[in-house]
């Protein structure tokens, strides 16, 4: 079968290559997914860098998420509940960009096949993360403001919609300035550009502190980390909930106690792969309908970009790491 490796750590369209490997075999409680579609997702480039938050054993292959066709089972009731069932692959270590891979059957979870193929395939990183941080983490509530770095992103402008749906109001930091108003036109509540590389994070706070009537922000989320994260710190109101899930920079979070000790604020780490591992399949049933739902509405959709066969994997990470382009990547591994 077809695979896309590395040997080493280091620039994308520099270490993959394309190979063939003997299909894999599902042990017990394990099953083996025909790949369709995965998606080159920000997390599978810091992956092949070596710089996400763990890194694999070597040789290894990129892809976080998928979907695809459960064609064996290696034991077990769950397994064989999916043999021939659409499912959008989990997979936390990787080995999605493959014709084949064998996932635990719990990482296995079936889709409605009246969703498109593409997003299907893209169901999970940022549609289930956008949901699970703003609906099931933080709860926030209607009227309520929640600050968003990378507001541009795919994941930013769901949560945008994700704001209109459910009442609350975002307030978006962006980089480019060419990016406020289309994210006004969104429905974004406030969109401020901010450099942490640039600009004073004390203008930051200053511009936030006037949006919130002078209380500050009582929910943020950050991918971003580094001098942007750090002056989000310096925003938030009293008991105010932070959730850092991504590093998008290589640096780290730096700042005084007393932007956290004064309002008694609270930073916390959120991984989606390590919730998703903690919950149980009802829950995560219950989840998928929830998304099914909002992606069908269109507050969940994803645009795509491009697509491209595993072949042209060295201009699909090239395409994917464009600063403007018009939607996500995605690699076609099989027909369905």
């Amino acid at each position: 079968m077809r695979t896309i490796q590395f040997d080493n750590f280091g620039e994308p369209a520099t270490v993959l290559q394309l190979r063939d490997i003997p299909v894999p075999t599902p042990k017990p409680g394990e099953v083996r997914v025909r790949m369709l579609a995965s998606p080159v997702n920000p997390s599978d480039l810091l992956m092949i860098r070596g710089t996400y938050g763990k890194r694999p054993a070597l040789p290894a292959s990129p892809g976080f998420e998928g979907v695809g066709i459960v064609e064996e089972s290696g034991g077990g009731l769950l397994g064989k509940f999916l043999v021939g069932r659409r499912v959008a692959a989990m997979n936390p270590s990787g080995g999605n960009w493959s014709d084949h891979v064998v996932i635990r059957a719990k990482e296995a979870i079936p889709l409605s096949r009246h969703l498109p193929l593409e997003q299907a395939a893209m169901f999970f990183v940022n549609p289930a993360a956008a949901y699970v941080m703003t609906r099931l983490e933080l709860k926030i509530p209607r009227g309520a403001w929640l600050l968003q770095t990378a507001a541009g992103s795919a994941l930013g402008r769901m949560v945008i919609r994700l704001g209109r749906r459910y009442g609350f109001r975002t307030l978006n930091i962006v980089r480019r300035q060419a990016q406020v108003e289309e994210l006004k036109s969104l429905g974004g509540d406030a969109v401020l550009t901010f450099d942490g590389d640039r600009d004073d994070p004390d203008q930051l706070r200053e511009q936030v502190s006037e949006i919130t009537e002078q209380q500050g922000v009582p929910f943020a989320i950050d991918p971003v980390a580094g001098k942007t994260g750090s002056a989000v710190v310096r925003c938030l109101a009293a008991n105010a909930r932070l959730l850092v899930y991504g590093t998008l920079t290589d640096d780290d979070l730096s700042f005084s106690p007393r932007w956290l000790m004064g309002p008694s604020a609270n930073i916390e780490g959120f991984w989606l792969s390590r919730w998703m591992q903690s919950r149980g399949l009802v829950a995560k049933l219950s989840l998928v309908r929830n998304i099914t739902s909002l992606i069908r509405e269109g507050v969940l959709s994803s645009n795509v970009g491009q697509t491209f066969a595993m072949e042209e994997i060295t201009a699909a990470v090239g395409h994917a790491e464009q600063p403007a382009r018009p939607g996500k990547t995605l690699l076609k591994i099989n027909d369905a």
